[in-house]
């Protein structure tokens, strides 16, 4: 139990820069006192004292303002940051090192019973007013953005925003904006929720150079398995490095600027 109270009070001094000592935390962060409430009901509920369960649960609600089924299951180092006007319900599952801010609902959209209500994976960041509907899973170091309404799975990695809740960046994101580095320009803001078509169709050729990077080592690994002698020559630096590539590059960044100079002498 000790061990269980002092990871939650370093939760909070590795997640709250305005946290100052421990005896502060102790008693003055509402969200933390929530979750031992929870710790509390959720092991009346397991042992079948439901009406004693639910007791304490709305005794925490009166003196956090968080509201937390006892059924409700809650990994380690769970961090409620303010926690004003948090619900969690029966069937939710949070994993360890998740964040939660202040108005969020892990809510359900059926009155049937059974899993009802979002499972949470490992590292989540939930942002204030978001709400989570429907019994999908929010997978691993998710981060889910301020008054979003997502209900729909989440990838791993993902951040989601916006009502409903879309993916704005995970990791072929990533990958693409690698590739984009390989080959020599930034592709920042290509991405698929890009509405420009020449931004979609350098995501997709990203895509598509990622993946033949990726069948073209598979191959030389199987010539090179079979006892052909191939792939043995580094391929050539991309554009990047090129000097012609950049002397071209200067030569048109000149010509546009004195294009735009003739047509507005005034910059």
């Amino acid at each position: 139990m000790f061990e269980r109270l002092k990871e939650d009070i370093n939760a909070v001094f590795h997640r709250d820069p305005a946290a100052r000592n421990f005896f502060e935390v102790l008693t003055n962060y509402p969200g933390m006192h929530a979750i031992w409430w929870h710790r509390l009901s959720h092991y009346l509920y397991v042992k079948d004292f439901k009406w004693l369960a639910r007791t304490v649960s709305n005794l925490a609600r009166l003196l956090t303002g968080v509201e937390i089924h006892p059924g409700a299951v809650i990994g380690r180092r769970f961090f409620i940051d303010h926690g004003m006007g948090i619900v969690i319900g029966e069937t939710a599952v949070i994993g360890d090192d998740v964040t939660i801010y202040h108005g969020v609902t892990l809510g359900g959209t059926s009155w049937n019973e059974g899993k009802r209500h979002p499972t949470v994976g490992n590292g989540v960041v939930i942002g204030a007013g978001a709400k989570i509907l429907g019994p999908f899973k929010v997978c691993d170091n998710a981060k889910i953005g301020s008054n979003s309404v997502v209900v729909k799975e989440v990838p791993e990695g993902a951040t989601v925003v916006g009502i409903p809740g879309r993916i704005i960046a995970n990791d072929k994101d990533e990958k693409r904006e690698a590739i984009a580095r390989k080959l020599g320009f930034d592709a920042y803001g290509v991405n698929a929720n890009s509405p420009d078509p020449v931004a979609k169709a350098i995501g997709n050729l990203l895509d598509h150079v990622h993946l033949m990077d990726g069948k073209v080592a598979e191959l030389c690994s199987e010539v090179k398995r079979m006892g052909g002698n191939v792939c043995d020559e580094r391929l050539p630096d991309l554009f990047v490095d090129s000097p012609d590539f950049v002397e071209a590059e200067l030569d048109a960044a000149q010509k546009r600027m004195r294009a735009h100079e003739q047509f507005d002498p005034g910059i």
